[in-house]
């Protein structure tokens, strides 16, 4: 099989396409014969070395892989194999064949190509538990979704849509008149002053927020009581193609420690939540569940999930330059070669 390898922190020019055997499924598992491999910000984030729960180097990331299972473990039913599948994985993704629990191998229903099946796990997993699980949006809530032109921001447009709230996002001025083709009520420019452009609007029920620091002490001014702000991610650390500490040590200190505290929070009727997928792998069949529910949706076509780009395996750094230089809308994915 063939992997994408960072052996050490750095520019996206740091990645090694190598060779390796062909992993074998033990009990309860399935292998995959990988035809798509979803690339999300954690990856981008692990090879600046901004991300703590990466594995140790050298690594292989990806979290999400499209394709069909072509072999199966010991107590896996044999007539999986050329079953059309996507799946989530705990890194790994960048690999022409990955090892999987049987679970969390979930079949792709007719019509669904294996690229847009890979576009579909981790961001729609994301979204599903910010607005589901977490947000419990309801018709009319006002949804604020930052990074609105990213993989999650477009999953999270779709079930704020479905859902029947009023959609609200931020993004670049060239990203505004797809975004609101695409659904979005309001689309606002990322760089201006947030609360002068919603000033005299009513007060927000949602928050999706990425970036951290001084944009979640933004956030919790512009929630109306009962409002809930939901960090997912913390983007404003990345400020180049290589980690620059004193930038995330800024960015720290930005963060509103003091007005998240319980006492604050009781006192202005507000709430902060937090998702990291990354933390759930003990809750597979949970997500899967979810997984589940959101392909239902696909096949009502009320989930789209949206392409940005295919880039080669021996071009991943230009896959991670289109994140990291928020150029991308929708996701991209890479294609073994």
């Amino acid at each position: 099989m063939r992997q994408v390898w960072i052996p050490r922190f750095g520019a996206p020019t740091v990645f090694e396409v190598r060779e390796a055997a062909d992993p074998q499924p033990g009990p309860g598992e399935v292998r995959v014969k990988v035809e798509a491999a979803g690339v999300n910000f954690a990856d981008v984030q692990a090879r600046t070395g901004l991300y703590p729960d990466a594995p140790p180097l050298p690594f292989v990331v990806g979290y999400e892989v499209a394709g069909v299972i072509d072999a199966v473990g010991e107590g896996v039913d044999a007539a999986r194999i050329g079953q059309a599948v996507m799946a989530m994985t705990r890194f790994g993704g960048y690999s022409s064949m990955i090892v999987v629990p049987d679970l969390q191998a979930i079949p792709r229903p007719p019509g669904l190509d294996a690229v847009h099946g890979a576009a579909i796990p981790v961001v729609y997993a994301t979204a599903w538990m910010m607005l589901e699980e977490m947000g419990r949006i309801r018709a009319g809530d006002r949804v604020l979704v930052h990074s609105a032109g990213g993989g999650v921001g477009l999953a999270a447009l779709d079930l704020i849509k479905w859902r029947g709230a009023y959609a609200i996002g931020t993004a670049s001025p060239g990203k505004h008149a797809f975004l609101k083709e695409r659904g979005f009520d309001q689309v606002v420019d990322y760089k201006q002053d947030l609360e002068q452009s919603l000033k005299d609007q009513p007060g927000l029920d949602l928050i999706l927020d990425p970036i951290g620091g001084d944009s979640w002490t933004q956030g919790l001014r512009l929630l109306r009581p009962g409002g809930r702000l939901i960090c997912f991610g913390f983007s404003s650390n990345s400020t180049g193609e290589t980690r620059n500490v004193l930038a995330v040590m800024r960015n720290l200190a930005s963060v509103p420690w003091l007005k998240m505290n319980p006492i604050s929070l009781m006192n202005e009727n507000k709430g902060v939540m937090g998702v990291n997928m990354g933390h759930m792998w003990h809750e597979g069949p949970r997500i899967v569940g979810w997984l589940r529910e959101i392909l239902a949706l696909w096949s009502e076509g009320k989930v789209r999930p949206m392409v940005h780009a295919e880039v080669p395996f021996s071009k991943a750094g230009d896959a991670h330059r289109i994140l990291q230089e928020r150029k991308n809308v929708g996701k991209v994915i890479l294609i073994p070669d």
